[in-house]
């Protein structure tokens, strides 16, 4: 690998790979074992989108594995003054040895990989976030042992999330169901694509605007904030028109008795989710918020490494 623009460019075996990786990294960061697989490179982190998760974890593992990130806000490169990807992708290929992007625009994300030399991660975007999908299936592989053959639940926006979900559960084999509004359902593209690849791993992908249907014997289920960031004008109107989808105690009860739930975070306890599920023993959140740092290393080590 040299990129990780999306999880739609990946083979089955490379994200099994990324999550081997990921697990032995965390098994050797809990033993006190190191890796400077990336010692003596640079990681520039590009952020036109704030974040916690994000930053922290990138941050962290470039130190973890001997190299060293810089945090470039919009306000502190010219990108965010005009001047053009090309340009910067051709500047920062001369001074980094990889970018992580965390923007709103898929297509500048895929620029920076076309007109530079060095290795570009989606740290997010409008239309996917593949780091934060890694980190839930490695989430879901220590908690359940497996991926393939198991049913995902994702009920709300047809978000970034929903649709980086139905990339990486079409390529490994997890079964997959959709429920969002009418109207805010995943991009089109992204599901006749997920639907292709489904063919292929014989993994079953179900779209509709019924959440009970969609969680209904589910081993994972999955939401996320209702308005997100840009979004802030909307959020009454989205609250209306969400409310009937929120992953109550009775809509989690319809999964599996042993089900997990999910949420990249930031949470927002009483609107996605209520504080009986993200905050019971059903809930893995942390141990997905961790998983962030050991999937990232293992994407920058298998893009940026020897």
């Amino acid at each position: 690998m040299k990129h990780l623009l999306s999880l739609y460019d990946c083979t089955k075996e490379e994200i099994e790979a990324i999550l081997d990786l990921a697990i032995k990294l965390k098994a050797d960061n809990k033993a006190g074992r190191t890796h400077h697989i990336l010692k003596g490179k640079s990681l520039g982190m590009i952020f036109s989108k704030s974040s916690t998760r994000t930053r922290v974890s990138f941050e962290v593992g470039m130190y973890q594995l001997g190299g060293q990130a810089l945090f470039l806000s919009s306000n502190d490169i010219q990108l965010g003054r005009g001047e053009s990807i090309y340009d910067t992708a051709n500047v920062l290929s001369r001074f980094l040895d990889g970018i992580m992007i965390r923007t709103y625009a898929q297509s500048d994300v895929e620029d920076l990989a076309k007109y530079g030399s060095i290795s570009i991660i989606n740290g997010l975007t409008d239309l996917l976030h593949p780091c934060q999908i890694l980190a839930d299936f490695q989430t879901i592989y220590e908690h359940k042992g497996k991926l393939e053959g198991l049913k995902l639940a994702y009920v709300g926006d047809g978000n970034n999330i929903s649709n980086s979900l139905l990339y990486g559960c079409s390529k490994i084999g997890m079964n997959v169901s959709i429920a969002t509004p009418m109207g805010f359902e995943c991009d089109s593209t992204v599901t006749a694509r997920a639907l292709e690849d489904a063919k292929k791993s014989g993994s079953l992908v179900d779209i509709s605007n019924d959440p009970d249907k969609a969680v209904a014997n589910a081993d994972v289920v999955v939401t996320d904030t209702w308005v997100s960031m840009g979004q802030e004008a909307e959020k009454q109107e989205r609250i209306k028109i969400f409310k009937d989808y929120q992953v109550s105690a009775e809509r989690m009860a319809q999964a599996k008795e042993d089900a997990i739930f999910l949420h990249c975070l930031p949470a927002y306890r009483g609107y996605e989710v209520v504080p009986e599920v993200i905050d019971g023993p059903q809930s893995v959140i942390f141990d997905e918020a961790e998983n962030r740092l050991h999937a990232q290393k293992a994407v920058m080590a298998m893009c940026m490494g020897e």
